[in-house]
């Protein structure tokens, strides 16, 4: 974070950025690290493309199951206390992967993880939106999101180094007990986020519930973010396993793939965090969009690549995505009111994380193994996830509008407002 950047920001909210960002960097690594680590695990673990789609669609699933339950109460909480909650039991679930000897309590551990997990990111996206006005949330979603970009460079060249080490165990033992500092922090240095609560009208945590999933706009934020989670859902847990049995990528060589494609994400982040405040984000959704459709395309009808085509292939690819994470992200949490906040942030966690689940395990049953270990039909698959992109920018293009409106219509109110004596 530079000099001007820090300007904008108190000491506060700089210590809660950085919390909050490794915070997004280990339920992002939890879930990441387990695609690279399929290469390993399928055949260790005796299981078929399809069984592993189900392990990365089980934690989708739990997690969207979880954050439909908790959206009612998101609201009726301090959102340190929820975090802390939910944090706990995301560390437990973890400690389970990493002492699962067979797939049955694999796929159990997932589910507990995902329970847990799932819900995090909501919480910090409400506690963001509470804290921090509209003109600056580009540049914070832009450094929280970098987890996603650090995740790479760190966490899955250090896990996939730890497997090899040792086994598939290793990296989730890694990652619950690297939380274990980062709770405690919270515990002591954070403070309650409960301004929420002196507005809140629903007494009912159901009632609260079915007004939010009821509202129009907010229905249309859903639709985007099931088509946002389409894409990474369905390419991104069979990536190692094509890099390496179609494209002839060894093995030894995915560490280098994932460190250069996550430093060239983590250094466009914050670049993409200021592009978003100064051109909207809706001008980066689309730009990040359109890159990403052909590179997808491009991708997923590769034959046999030399490893520097595929890496440079690969950090374009990520800054397209990371375009468009960080835009939506930014977009999206201008939807809800600060009453409905909680809420809206739990239920679009779900949605997103139930149709990303749905959409693993679509493409577990679409990829299929030969003998001799490619995957067949990727490239199908490449073809859904562009078609989904290119439906998701017309759904944000019609969000992007109607949040210009009440931005418009808010300052209009503002302006109109006489002193009263």
């Amino acid at each position: 974070m530079d000099m001007t950047q820090a300007k904008l920001f108190t000491p506060y909210q700089i210590f809660l950025i950085a919390t909050l960002a490794i915070l997004q960097f280990a339920i992002i690594l939890d879930f990441m690290v387990l695609s690279p680590l399929g290469a390993q695990m399928m055949p260790q673990l005796g299981i078929n493309p399809s069984q592993f789609g189900l392990v990365v669609s089980a934690y989708a699933l739990s997690a969207g199951a979880s954050g439909l339950l908790a959206a009612g109460f998101a609201d009726r909480f301090d959102r340190k206390k929820l975090l802390l909650f939910f944090f706990t039991g995301f560390i437990a679930g973890t400690f389970l992967c990493g002492f699962a000897p067979n797939y049955p309590l694999l796929l159990a551990a997932r589910i507990v993880t995902g329970i847990f997990g799932g819900v995090i990111g909501s919480i910090s996206f409400a506690i963001i939106t509470d804290l921090f006005p509209l003109q600056t949330r580009g540049r914070v979603m832009g450094f929280v999101q970098m987890a996603f970009a650090v995740s790479q460079v760190l966490g899955l060249p250090v896990g996939l180094y730890v497997s090899n080490l040792w086994d598939w165990h290793a990296p989730f033992l890694m990652i619950a007990s690297l939380c274990l500092p980062l709770l405690g922090l919270i515990v002591w240095k954070m403070q309650p986020v409960d301004a929420h609560l002196a507005i809140q009208k629903d007494h009912s945590a159901f009632q609260h519930l079915l007004g939010t999933v009821t509202k129009q706009r907010h229905l249309r934020a859903f639709a985007a973010t099931t088509l946002l989670a389409t894409g990474g859902f369905m390419l991104m847990p069979f990536g190692s396993a094509f890099a390496v049995n179609n494209l002839g990528i060894h093995l030894d060589d995915l560490p280098l793939i994932y460190l250069v494609t996550g430093i060239c994400s983590m250094i466009m982040g914050p670049l993409i965090g200021k592009l978003t405040d100064r051109f909207g984000p809706m001008r980066v959704f689309a730009g990040g969009s359109a890159l990403s459709i052909v590179l997808v395309l491009i991708y997923t009808n590769l034959g046999v690549t030399p490893l520097w085509m595929l890496i440079a292939f690969n950090a374009i690819l990520f800054m397209g995505i990371t375009a468009r994470m960080i835009s939506s992200s930014a977009l999206l949490t201008a939807v809800p009111a600060q009453i409905d906040r909680g809420a809206f942030m739990g239920v679009n966690a779900s949605v997103s994380q139930i149709s990303g689940g749905i959409s693993s395990a679509i493409a577990g049953l679409i990829v299929h193994q030969t003998a001799s270990g490619q995957l067949e039909n990727y490239p199908a698959l490449g073809w859904v996830v562009a078609s989904t992109m290119l439906i998701c920018v017309w759904l944000m293009y019609n969000i992007n509008r109607e949040v210009r409106v009440s931005v418009n219509q808010a300052e209009t109110a503002m302006l109109n407002e006489t002193p009263t004596s």
